[in-house]
């Protein structure tokens, strides 16, 4: 079963146990997911790996929107945006540790022979398709300054 089809039996399933918050977070998922599969250029077909880049992009949303709230003092609408936060992070793979992502660029950089800053741009490209969906792009592309300044 994709994603997508996952989705969609989720929703019957929080429409059942009467659970707001859940019901609303996937059938925004549902909403964004039915948009790309009918955008401009695209067949109707929505992959796995897109629909979870959708997700990614919509749960980094919603911990930038709680953040935004919290720095507001709106907790309320903070706790809101955490709570759907959490029910995206269900169908994303597990986050790897700063220790897992620093032993993966680490062996990237030897793999490439990367030594300065220079070839920041192909340890970056290797490692954000090698960590993708597992990893935020900001997180891996600190490790690997660090690491390359080192």
């Amino acid at each position: 079963m994709d994603l997508f089809d996952q989705v969609s039996e989720d929703i019957k399933k929080a429409m059942k146990a009467r659970d707001k918050v859940r019901l609303e977070t996937l059938r925004n998922i549902k909403k964004v997911f039915l948009e790309a599969k009918t955008a401009p250029g695209n067949d109707g077909e929505l992959s796995d790996a897109a629909a979870l880049k959708i997700i990614q992009k919509l749960a980094k949303e919603g911990r930038e929107s709680a953040k935004t709230y919290t720095d507001n003092n709106r907790q309320d609408l903070a706790d809101e945006e955490l709570a759907q936060v959490a029910v995206l992070e269900e169908y994303l793979p597990k986050q790897l540790s700063e220790a897992e992502i620093t032993e993966k660029v680490k062996a990237i950089i030897a793999a490439t022979g990367a030594s300065s800053m220079k070839d920041m741009g192909k340890v970056m490209g290797q490692a954000t398709k090698q960590m993708a969906g597992q990893a935020d792009g900001r997180v891996i592309s600190t490790i690997v300054k660090k690491l390359l300044n080192a």
